[in-house]
C-alpha cells in the first residue's frame, strides 16, 4: 500500500527534506585570533564542482568588520521598516523583503567594485543600497513617490542605478539570467576586466532559459558569475519539492561551481573575490579533468526571515522553530557582533551607537519619503517610447503626444 498515514508522512516528507539538504543549521566559523587591528578566521568549508576551493582562512580589519556591520544592519533595519509601512498601508502591491539574507550582498560589494555590473530579481531593495544608492529611494520608491529609485514609477520590484551598474530587479521570474550574460557580453567587448552578477533564487534555478544562459555563457567564455541566492523556499515550496537536484552549485553541468555559506560575510566576500578572479581570467585555467575558463556558478547558502512575499505569512510550510533556529545559530548580523565583541575589537556600546545612527537614518528616510510628492498623472506617458523614432508601432505614432503629456 503506497499511501501513508498522516503523521508517518510528514515524518517522511520531513526525513527526505533532511536528506536532500534543506537549510541548514551549520554555526559560525572558527576565530584562529586577532594581531593588532586584524582578526583572522576559519569559514565554513566551500563545496565545489569541478574547480579547486579558495582557502577557508580570511582576515578582516576592525574598521572592515565595523562597515560589515553598519551595512548588515541597516539593510535589516530597511527591511523591517518596509514590513511596517506595508501593513501600515503606506506600501502597496508586490513587496519582497530581504532580511535574513544581507550577507551576501554585503560580502559581494566587499568583494567586486562598482564597475562590475550587477543584475537581480525582484528582491532588490538590498542591491540598491548596496550598489551606492540611499534608503529613502528605496522607501520613497516602496511608496510611489518621485524621489524613488525609479521615480515612484518602479515599485518594489524595480529599483535601478545605472551610474553604479546595477541594472534593476526583475518582476519576471528567471529574466535577469539571460540579460545578466548579456551584461558579461558587454564586459568582454569593452575588455576593461570587469564582471556580470546574475543573481537569481533556488525557485527560479528549474527555469529553461537558466540554462539557456549557462550555454551561450559557456560557449562564448564570458566573465559572469551566475548566483543562486537558495534561502530554500520558493513561493510556498520547499526547495526540495521542486528541484530532484538542489545541489545548485553544480547545474552548470560543464561549468564550474561553489557552495558558500551566504549567511556569513566573510566567506562570502571570500567566495566573490575568487569567483571575479576566475570569471575574469586571461586564457584557460587548466583543471585536473579538462580545461575551463570564465562563467562560474555561485550558490549561496542563505534564509529568507520573511515570506516569499507581504502577502506569504512565510509559517505554512515551515515551522516557527526552524526559523527561530536559523536566527539564533546562522544570523548575519549577530556573527559580526561576535567576531567584534568576543574578540576585543569593539565594545558592545560602540555597536549600539552605529545602531542608534542607523535608526535615526531609516526614521529620516521614511518621513522625507512620506513628504515627498507622488507622480503627476503625466508621467503615465513618459519612458515608454523614445521620441521621433519615425515609425509606427501597433498602430502609433512613436512622436504622439498624449493629452496628459
Amino acid at each position: 500500500m503506497l499511501a501513508l498515514a498522516g503523521g508517518a508522512l510528514r515524518a517522511s516528507l520531513g526525513a527526505r527534506a533532511l536528506a536532500a539538504g534543506g537549510a541548514s543549521l551549520r554555526g559560525y566559523g572558527t576565530t584562529l585570533g586577532v594581531e593588532g587591528d586584524v582578526l583572522t578566521a576559519e569559514v565554513n568549508p566551500f563545496k565545489t564542482h569541478r574547480i579547486d576551493p579558495p582557502s577557508t582562512t580570511v582576515s578582516a580589519t576592525k574598521a572592515e568588520l565595523l562597515q560589515y556591520f553598519r551595512d548588515l544592519y541597516r539593510l535589516r533595519r530597511m527591511e523591517i521598516s518596509a514590513d511596517m509601512l506595508y501593513k501600515a498601508k503606506a506600501i502597496r502591491g508586490f513587496c519582497h523583503l530581504y532580511d535574513g539574507q544581507e550577507a551576501v550582498i554585503v560580502g559581494l560589494e566587499a568583494a567586486l567594485n562598482h564597475k562590475d555590473s550587477i543584475i537581480t530579481s525582484y528582491r532588490d531593495h538590498a542591491t540598491h543600497v548596496m550598489r551606492g544608492g540611499t534608503v529613502l529611494e528605496v522607501i520613497a520608491e516602496l511608496m510611489g513617490r518621485t524621489k524613488g529609485a525609479s521615480k515612484g514609477k518602479g515599485g518594489s520590484m524595480h529599483m535601478y542605478r545605472r551610474q553604479t551598474n546595477f541594472f534593476g530587479g526583475q518582476g519576471i521570474v528567471g529574466a535577469q539570467v539571460p540579460l545578466g550574460a548579456g551584461l558579461a557580453l558587454a564586459h568582454q567587448y569593452k575588455g576593461e576586466g570587469g564582471v556580470a552578477v546574475a543573481m537569481y533564487g533556488d525557485g527560479a534555478a528549474n527555469q529553461g532559459q537558466i540554462f539557456e544562459s549557462f550555454n551561450m555563457a559557456a560557449l562564448w567564455d564570458l566573465p559572469c558569475i551566475f548566483v543562486c541566492e537558495n534561502n530554500h523556499y520558493g513561493m510556498g515550496t520547499a526547495e526540495w519539492r521542486a528541484a530532484k537536484s538542489p545541489a545548485f552549485y553544480t547545474r552548470g553541468d560543464y561549468m564550474p561551481g561553489m557552495n558558500c555559506d551566504g549567511m556569513d560575510v566573510l566567506a562570502v566576500r571570500q567566495a566573490f573575490a575568487y569567483a571575479k578572479e576566475y570569471a575574469v581570467a586571461n586564457g584557460p585555467i587548466v583543471l585536473e579533468m579538462d580545461t575551463y575558463r570564465c562563467p562560474i556558478v555561485l550558490e549561496m547558502d542563505t534564509y529568507r526571515y520573511h515570506g516569499h512575499s507581504m502577502s506569504d505569512p512565510g509559517s505554512t510550510y515551515r515551522t516557527r522553530d526552524e526559523i527561530s533556529s536559523i536566527r539564533q545559530q546562522r544570523d548575519p548580523i549577530e556573527h559580526v557582533r561576535k567576531l567584534l565583541v568576543d574578540n576585543g575589537l569593539a565594545e558592545a556600546s560602540e555597536l549600539k551607537a552605529i545602531e542608534k545612527e542607523v535608526k535615526a537614518e531609516i526614521d529620516g528616510a521614511i518621513e522625507e519619503a512620506k513628504a515627498a510628492a507622488h507622480p503627476e498623472a503625466k508621467e503615465l506617458w513618459t519612458n515608454i517610447y523614445q521620441d521621433d523614432l519615425g515609425m509606427t508601432l501597433r498602430g502609433i505614432e512613436s512622436n504622439h503626444k498624449h493629452k496628459y503629456a
